[in-house]
């Protein structure tokens, strides 16, 4: 089988780390403190978008009451304390280690802050799969298109040769404003509606990446 991508840049959140469950919960305890309405998890991925701050107004912050910044401060305390709950999905060391060994570059990209990816990446003893790892400066999901395109430039590959792999509609914007193919992984932060309409191949599980990469 022809090897048709050279690299692979990886989102982080909902794609190799599986963790919607786990915001599902923390905004529930958001929503309940502020007498709002609880989400189920089809529900949340109905919801969630970028910016986030979207997301937060659709399920029913008032920013005249509170700001953005003091609620998405407060999601992310709670996250972090609680972010060891969360874990990689069970295919995620296979598909990382068949495309090490087969010699696919690999890259991460994510739109969480960048130290406390950090932590979680050597805390699962994934630094050696990635060749760099590019997190934000800030933990309101600002800048992944930015920082997506800055990416591009320090690994010097070519975007047809590149395939971005995530969970989410912003995942595909951000492949399209780096000029990569991209595939997104349900079970993630959106639904499958959301990632079929975006026309590109929306995967089971990551398993299916190996088959559709050729190695």
């Amino acid at each position: 089988m022809t090897r048709k991508y050279t690299h692979v840049i990886w989102d982080w959140n909902g794609t190799l780390f599986d963790d919607a469950f786990l915001c599902v919960d923390i905004m529930n305890g958001q929503l309940r403190q502020r007498n709002l309405p609880c989400l189920t998890i089809e529900r949340y991925r109905e919801l969630f978008d970028f910016p986030v701050k979207v997301y937060y107004d659709r399920v029913g912050f008032d920013f005249k009451l509170e700001s953005f910044e003091v609620v998405g401060t407060e999601f992310i305390c709670l996250y972090e304390r609680r972010k060891f709950e969360a874990g990689l999905r069970s295919d995620a060391l296979k598909v990382l280690d068949t495309l090490q060994i087969s010699g696919v570059a690999q890259a991460m990209l994510s739109a969480y802050k960048h130290d406390t990816l950090e932590v979680l990446v050597d805390h699962y003893h994934l630094r050696d799969f990635f060749s760099h790892l590019k997190g934000l400066d800030n933990h309101y999901a600002k800048g992944k298109v930015e920082n997506g395109l800055d990416l591009m430039h320090t690994l010097g590959c070519e975007p047809r040769k590149t395939l971005m792999v995530g969970d989410t509609v912003h995942d595909y914007d951000v492949a399209s404003a780096m000029g990569t193919d991209c595939a997104l992984v349900l079970g993630g932060h959106h639904p499958r509606e959301k990632l079929v309409n975006c026309g590109v191949p929306v995967l089971e599980s990551l398993n299916e990446l190996i088959p559709m990469i050729g190695v």
